[in-house]
């Protein structure tokens, strides 16, 4: 076998960067270790070396989109719309990560860099929502409220739900900064009523 796909370097970062590339190009579904290595141009035994298995690298690839996540989110400073847009561009912009991260039947669940990783970025999205000065009574639904929001555009966006759609649009950055606002508004005025 000829190793032209990889000469040098971190070859755990290289399978990670290629399996969230063929991720956000072909879907989970598509990724094997085999079919991996092969793609790097490493023996067949590399991957299972650094990830173990199939379950093993993808859970990696969820640890460290949760860590992207949370710095993304952290940068957003605890405005609810930055976060809010954020989150939105970081599922645009690690459309692989984003895709299995919020799997858990790909996943090792009793992770515990895992269930870190998630907590983190969970802490620094619930800093969006205490920006908006809801009640405190209502955090956890609150918060819930805010990331399935955020989610649940990200994903119909990632899995093209939008297009052609009458709630869509040429461009999802404006679409995602307009749904934004529009939940800010409707708040607005049930806090004034």
């Amino acid at each position: 076998m000829t190793k032209s796909g990889y000469h040098h370097g971190d070859l755990r970062a290289t399978l990670l960067r290629a399996t969230a590339d063929q991720i956000a190009a072909e879907g989970v579904d598509a990724v094997s270790l085999r079919a991996l290595a092969q793609r790097v141009g490493v023996s067949h035994a590399a991957p299972a070396h650094h990830f173990g298995n199939r379950q093993g690298l993808l859970t990696e690839l969820a640890i460290e989109g949760f860590g992207l996540l949370a710095d993304e989110l952290r940068a957003a400073a605890g405005d609810f719309r930055a976060v809010a847009l954020a989150y939105i561009g970081f599922a645009r912009e690690y459309p692989g990560h984003f895709d299995v991260m919020f799997r858990s039947d790909l996943l090792r669940s009793d992770d515990e860099r895992l269930a870190a990783a998630r907590r983190t970025s969970g802490a620094e999205l619930r800093s969006g929502v205490t920006g908006l000065g809801l009640d405190p009574t209502a955090g956890r639904a609150a918060q819930l409220a805010a990331w399935s929001l955020v989610h649940g555009f990200a994903s119909l966006w990632r899995e093209g739900a939008l297009d052609g759609s009458e709630l869509g649009g040429d461009d999802p950055e404006a679409l995602a900064r307009d749904m934004v606002a529009a939940v800010e508004f409707v708040g607005a005025r049930t806090d004034s009523a």
